[in-house]
């Protein structure tokens, strides 16, 4: 062993001196050179390739060559979409083109109750049908503002046996498929709703924008009386209040719906019946607090009033509530609203709220509709709490509700003082200026020391992509507080500043 260390050692002196004949360098130092060398040489080696796999474009697969050939295997809408891909055409956004509404109506009442499909529908422009049980009376056409209508198929073969329901939920249920089956094209969303169901079409539009209609989504909203979830289902899109059907899952859903329906033949409701069939899938509802249902009774004003921070998508059992302006008709509120709906979609029904501390006093906006005015500094919590100015849908009790709510109060000077929209009108283009008007009912006692009978808004128009981004409540602040003109405050609504916070001194 020591004979083969000197002459190894003797080897290295040599070729020290052949590389280096004027460094002296240890042999010891030269081995622990290599070897680091080495070392260096395999740890760039090992970065290098797991940097490769890392960001290469190329998958490993250890799968067969057979099992790589997805169009194999793929269904018929699966191939659609690839086509639709490889043509660009699928990267274009969502728009009113690709949404095919199923509306449920009946004969008898559609004469009465297609007022409220004409405030949302636009002719040449959205698609769908309403679908009815027999032919309108003595085959009458319907008017070109509202949408055309097909004869549902008959449903008679189907079990019903809800004793406190109507065998029409079957025939509704069946709507998306009826939808589905007359192979329109360039279809991305089956959208249901009821014959008294008001769609907000930009903000239905904005919302289903933000899911990937290439996948399987069942997305609305749900009741808002517990009562009704519980009795029905947390898990269901209630269909009053609209639900939308991705293609590729109304595809799965038209094979099994026959099929669900004589399942769940006790089910009361064509959304019961259809959410049941999603359970078999295995699609859950994506709820998106835009729809609703309005399952309530009695005045709708503090629901709307402290809207989630969502954009309006739906409004439903509309004849069921007060009107939602005073002293209006229903429909003419609503007409009311989409007047400032239509300048600025994305923002009606949001809240902002600022602070006039001079006077001490708390503005809280809802765009488009109402704005209330404390005579006190108010928290944000307290102002994001819906008022409780109706009752449950059933049993007509002050909830509970899927949310949060407060009582009005009896002290006139703790109660809001209540301001309605009068008008909303563009200015500069840009612009937007509402104007809400000072509400006083006689049987209310009110607090003296607020003299303001107007208050003025003014802000951008919002951009419908804040949807996309994590929301958030905009921001306000009193431009003049009353200085000057007595009666008339000025307020501003923008975007929220870094670390802004809205919180009472």
């Amino acid at each position: 062993m020591s004979s083969s260390r000197e002459t190894m050692l003797d080897l290295l002196k040599t070729w020290k001196f052949l590389v280096w004949p004027t460094i002296t360098i240890k042999p010891i130092d030269l081995l622990v050179l290599l070897l680091k060398t080495i070392l260096a040489i395999f740890i760039v080696s090992s970065v290098s390739l797991f940097l490769y796999f890392a960001f290469s474009r190329q998958p490993l697969s250890l799968s067969s060559p057979a099992a790589c050939n997805n169009n194999s295997v793929r269904t018929f809408y699966q191939q659609k979409f690839i086509t639709e891909n490889n043509s660009g055409q699928a990267y274009e956004r969502t728009n009113l083109s690709h949404i095919l509404f199923g509306i449920g109506g009946s004969a008898k009442t559609w004469n009465q109750r297609n007022r409220y499909s004409e405030l949302w529908w636009r002719p040449n422009v959205t698609r769908g049908f309403v679908w009815l049980d027999e032919k309108p009376p003595n085959d009458e056409s319907l008017p070109p503002t509202s949408p055309p209508y097909k004869i549902s198929q008959d449903t008679s073969r189907f079990k019903y046996t809800s004793w406190y329901g109507s065998r029409s939920a079957v025939r509704m249920a069946r709507i998306v498929k009826e939808s589905f089956e007359l192979g329109l094209d360039n279809v991305r969303w089956f959208v249901m709703g009821d014959d008294d169901t008001v769609f907000f079409l930009e903000n239905l539009v904005t919302v289903l924008d933000k899911y990937d209609h290439n996948q399987m989504y069942y997305i609305g909203g749900n009741s808002e009386s517990v009562e009704q979830d519980v009795i029905h289902s947390y898990n269901m899109a209630y269909g009053g209040g609209g639900f939308a059907i991705s293609y590729p899952l109304a595809a799965e859903l038209v094979k099994v719906l026959d099929g669900c329906i004589d399942r769940y033949a006790s089910f009361y409701g064509s959304d019961q019946k259809v959410q049941g069939c999603m359970s078999g899938i295995g699609i859950p509802a994506t709820k998106e607090l835009g729809f609703h249902q309005v399952d309530i009774r009695g005045n709708p004003y503090g629901l709307l009033a402290a809207h989630p921070l969502a954009p309006l998508v739906s409004l439903h059992h509309l004849d069921y509530v007060q009107s939602i302006f005073p002293g209006m008709t229903q429909i003419d509120s609503l007409k009311k609203l989409i007047t400032a709906y239509e300048k600025d979609p994305s923002r009606v029904l949001q809240q902002s709220f600022c602070y006039d501390l001079k006077h001490n006093w708390t503005v809280s906006v809802s765009w488009g509709y109402t704005l209330q005015l404390y005579p006190s500094l108010v928290t944000a919590k307290k102002l994001e709490t819906t008022l409780l100015t109706f009752q449950s849908w059933r049993t007509w009790k002050n909830g509970p509700f899927t949310f949060n709510t407060r009582s009005i109060g009896n002290d006139p000077c703790e109660r809001p003082v209540i301001y309605f929209l009068d008008r909303a009108q563009r200015v500069n283009g840009y612009r937007i200026l509402t104007t809400y008007t000072r509400h006083v009912e006689e049987s209310t006692e009110e607090c003296n020391r607020l003299a303001v009978k107007f208050v003025n808004v003014s802000n951008g128009r919002l951009n419908p992509a804040i949807w996309r981004m994590a929301p958030r409540r905009q921001c306000c602040e009193v431009i003049n507080g009353g200085d000057g003109v007595e009666n008339l405050v000025q307020v501003k609504i923008r975007g929220c500043n870094r670390f802004e916070s809205v919180t009472p001194p």
